[in-house]
């Protein structure tokens, strides 16, 4: 994909985001590489549902700001992913709502939040592991995520939200979206007897694409 077409796909996948709700106001943030190996990245403050193509972040794989408006500090962890996970192509974090509510709740298993109850969930993403609280923009999110990055595509920063990752973009957005509807089904179904999917299900489920 050239440069011009990711910088449109990124400002129509925020706006679909913002639209439907899965981003409010100035929170989230969406990345992808581009060709040349830098990072396309929305600015820092800016609202997914009002992106300007022209004015999107362009950013050195070693963190350096190459053009467009200032990128957004958590961009920070987007680079951590980046070089730890060579898969990765694209992050997108949100503060949408199930995940996030989910993300505030005591007792979490840290190795797997959502245990599968879903085969699309295991298909597009297959574990959710919980990184612990830090404030917004602190180093330490980085560190987790850089550390963790090569164990799967998503991860719940406790009492923040989701940061999910794709081959590209689109990818990347649709294993998001996968993700906030298999939280909302889990608090949907909480206190009741679910019928979880067993182990073999599940590796059977892991050779199959979504």
């Amino acid at each position: 994909m050239t440069e011009q077409a990711l910088r449109e796909t990124m400002v129509m996948l925020g706006a679909s985001l913002f639209e439907r709700g899965y981003a409010t106001g100035g929170a989230g943030n969406l990345s992808a590489k581009l060709p040349d190996g830098t990072l396309l990245a929305t600015p820092t403050g800016s609202c997914l549902g009002r992106l300007d193509p022209a004015r999107l972040s362009t950013v050195s794989m070693s963190g350096e700001h190459l053009g467009g408006d200032r990128p957004s500090k958590e961009v920070a962890f987007h680079l951590a992913i980046y070089h730890n996970n060579p898969d990765c192509q694209a992050v997108v974090h949100l503060h949408c709502t199930h995940l996030t509510a989910l993300s505030c709740l005591e007792g979490l298993d840290p190795a797997n939040v959502i245990r599968p109850f879903t085969p699309y969930y295991v298909m597009r993403v297959g574990q959710l592991p919980l990184i612990p609280y830090y404030k917004p923009g602190d180093a330490c999110i980085a560190e987790e995520l850089g550390r963790r990055a090569p164990e799967g595509k998503a991860f719940l920063l406790a009492n923040h939200g989701p940061v999910v990752t794709g081959k590209d973009l689109v990818d990347a957005v649709n294993n998001m979206e996968e993700l906030e509807e298999t939280a909302r089904l889990a608090l949907l179904l909480h206190g009741q007897r679910i019928r979880y999917l067993s182990e073999p299900e599940i590796t059977e489920l892991r050779s199959l694409k979504p």
